[in-house]
């Protein structure tokens, strides 16, 4: 089954080249973001609550099971894209990490050492240690400039602050190419969709403010947002806040394209819960990746990464992704997240050939 799918992919990938020209030829990169599913070492922070984490909440063999979790996280990231273009992502993404050093231990792993990863990551104020982080391949993606931007929320009774994820921008030459990344964990629903809406969209308040600073600086500036949004496509964060088209002609040079819009429409999802399905988490394009003449790096597809081992094969779960912690604590699993990328494709332009 998987040799007939990756065969799909190289026809259908073969065939868009076709279409080109039999001449022209393309470089490929995977742009990914995946929720790693509290993704917390065994030390004990005493700045944060780090012990609520379910890894902490173990009461054996938790060295172990870090390890194994490390593994599986790795395993996952080396195949995202793969198929396609023979090679991990180029830039990924990440969300519910505890610190820098989880990060190190994935790009560390047997798997993923060989593509030499770099890391961005800060701190975020999140009480229980929760953050945001972006690896990149080096030999690729080349980091000019990283900023965290805080989203600052209160508690409407209380009037005491709330504290979540930033929102890490990191702007860089993909091959020479400008591109800029934001990297998002908007905050969840806990309380219920409705009373938690307002933090949504103060979140995504704050993403079209730094996309629309961008656009001033550069009109035509390539941005990808990624994340965990915890808001499915067609919500008012989506919608009304952000201005985001599911069609790609609808898009100006400072609109927002969403690819997943589409899929959430033909019923993909990333996360599930009480048998209902959520494509939380999604990469948006701005309008300058949308050329058609790949000149430069530009927008090709997007999906979700949902391959046949990230879903829960038997019991009440099945046909979930198949998470790694459960009521009954560590399950062997991955996360309770499908990871979701796109490609990016440029021409490759070779010399002319003198009679």
């Amino acid at each position: 089954m998987n040799a007939l799918k990756s065969v799909l992919y190289i026809i259908c990938f073969v065939h868009v080249t076709l279409l080109w020209g039999q001449e022209r030829e393309f470089s490929i990169h995977t742009i990914a973001f995946y929720n790693l599913e509290n993704l917390f070492d065994i030390e004990d922070d005493p700045i944060t609550f780090d012990e609520s984490s379910p890894i902490m909440e173990l009461a054996n063999h938790r060295e172990d099971i870090y390890i194994e979790k490390i593994k599986s996280m790795s395993r996952v990231i080396s195949e995202i894209g793969f198929e396609v273009t023979q090679n991990a992502p180029t830039i990924l993404g990440v969300s519910e990490i505890e610190n820098r050093g989880v990060l190190e231990s994935i790009i560390n792993d047997s798997l993923l050492v060989k593509y030499n990863y770099g890391i961005v990551h800060f701190d975020s104020p999140d009480r229980r240690g929760i953050d945001v982080g972006l690896i990149y391949q080096k030999k690729m993606f080349t980091p000019l400039s990283v900023f965290n931007y805080p989203l600052h929320l209160k508690d409407e009774l209380k009037g005491t602050p709330i504290y979540t994820r930033d929102q890490l921008v990191v702007s860089g030459l993909l091959e020479g190419d400008l591109i800029y990344i934001i990297v998002n964990h908007w905050p969840s629903r806990r309380g219920g969709e409705t009373k938690s809406n307002p933090k949504r969209i103060a979140a995504a308040k704050l993403n079209k403010h730094i996309i629309d600073s961008l656009h001033t600086l550069d009109p035509y500036a390539k941005i990808i947002s990624m994340g965990d949004f915890n808001d499915n496509p067609t919500n008012e964060s989506f919608k009304s806040i952000l201005k985001t088209e599911k069609e790609k002609r609808k898009v100006g040079l400072k609109g927002i394209y969403n690819p997943m819009e589409q899929l959430y429409n033909d019923g993909l999802g990333t996360t599930a819960y009480r048998d209902k399905w959520s494509l939380f988490d999604q990469v948006l394009v701005s309008g300058a990746l949308l050329t058609s003449d790949f000149r430069s790096y530009a927008f090709y597809k997007a999906g979700v990464f949902n391959a046949q081992f990230l879903i829960t094969k038997t019991g009440q779960y099945k046909g979930y992704p198949f998470r790694s912690f459960g009521y009954e604590g560590y399950t062997g699993g991955f996360s309770d997240h499908f990871p979701v990328y796109l490609y990016l494709i440029r021409e490759k332009f070779r010399p002319k050939k003198s009679d």
